[in-house]
């Protein structure tokens, strides 16, 4: 997937293309649908599909006081959008230029000129231009002007909920994060490294490890049941969020306990990416030490159940192999359907 920062990086004679444009916060299900049409669509028509994208968000920009959290960090968005099987990404810096463009300039500079576009496939509540004036039935009578075609989507739900990601964020604020998981289908991750400070060495021998400081979005505090990757391997887990309130104020951390923890080779700088499956319990101030690791023996034993219930579940009539690249400590085969 070909990643352009700017308009100029597009080569002249890139086009034609099938676009989709948005800021693909999550890369949800059904933000997945959408680029997946256009992936499909772009080859039937000779054209090459292009997803548009923002840095930063633009929220970060028009509403700084927001505090915005993303659900993904740019470089797993475009981690995810790569395995959409999109032909490139712009990710657009935005910032004054681009926020004064009106819809029409946006319409027929970008989209029109520089992708020379066929197609654009948005969803019902896409905004677009100076203000976010542009709606998707201003860009498909522009669309009919300038000659391209516009694909509207409907709003997606499952099982009653709308798949989004303001929605998605609600849930994660909640703790709900088997129910994000299945609007995202996929299980929400945080990405880091190891907490610094800590003494590693060249071998890691303890159970245990902590995240560095994580500045996006993470699920409410409490207890979860998780599967962290760390040096290549993946490892069952439980992971706390939150002030660790028995050790006193102001500890705000992510700790994972590793359940099937070998020692690994570690550094500073080795990637640690933690899957959340399901929520065990709030954050709690236990009276002593003991009571503490007595509580954590127990989200243990929970965790083991889990993760013996979902092996059941998912085992095969038949091993299938498992290509090098499936390497994935999320869910495969409990993520629920569209």
């Amino acid at each position: 997937m070909q990643i352009f920062h700017k308009l100029d990086d597009i080569p002249p004679g890139f086009g034609p293309t099938v676009v989709t444009a948005g800021n693909f916060d999550g890369v949800h299900r059904a933000h997945a649908y959408v680029l997946c049409e256009i992936v499909r669509r772009a080859p039937v028509i000779g054209a090459k599909a292009i997803a548009v994208t923002f840095e930063p968000h633009p929220a970060r920009i028009l509403r700084p006081d927001s505090s915005l959290k993303l659900l993904t960090p740019t470089p797993e968005k475009l981690r995810l959008l790569e395995a959409t099987g999109l032909d490139a990404v712009l990710l657009l810096p935005f910032g004054r230029d681009l926020s004064l463009l009106s819809p029409r300039e946006f319409a027929e500079q970008i989209v029109k000129q520089k992708l020379q576009a066929r197609e654009v496939h948005e969803g019902f509540n896409f905004h677009f231009g100076h203000k976010a004036a542009g709606t998707v039935e201003m860009l498909a009578q522009y669309g009919q002007e300038m000659g391209f075609k516009v694909v509207t989507y409907p709003e997606m739900k499952l099982r009653g909920e709308p798949v989004s990601s303001s929605h998605i964020r609600k849930l994660l604020g909640e703790g709900r994060v088997s129910r994000a998981r299945h609007l995202l289908g996929r299980p929400f991750s945080i990405l880091s490294t190891p907490g610094r400070g800590r003494g590693y060495g060249s071998r890691y021998t303890v159970p245990t490890i902590n995240l560095a400081r994580y500045e996006e979005l993470v699920p409410k505090d409490g207890v979860y049941i998780t599967r962290t990757r760390l040096a290549g391997e993946c490892f069952d887990s439980v992971t706390n969020v939150g002030n660790r309130p028995t050790f006193g104020p102001d500890l705000f951390a992510i700790e994972s306990h590793l359940l099937n923890f070998h020692p690994i080779e570690l550094t500073p700088e080795t990637e640690v990416e933690i899957h959340f499956l399901e929520r065990l319990r709030d954050e709690i101030k236990f009276p002593s030490i003991d009571a503490l690791r007595d509580q954590i023996a127990t989200d243990v034993k929970h965790a083991r159940r889990y993760f013996h219930l979902l092996k059941l579940r998912s085992q095969p009539v038949e091993p299938a192999p498992q290509r090098e690249d499936q390497l994935n400590c999320g869910e495969q085969n409990n993520q629920g359907s569209s």
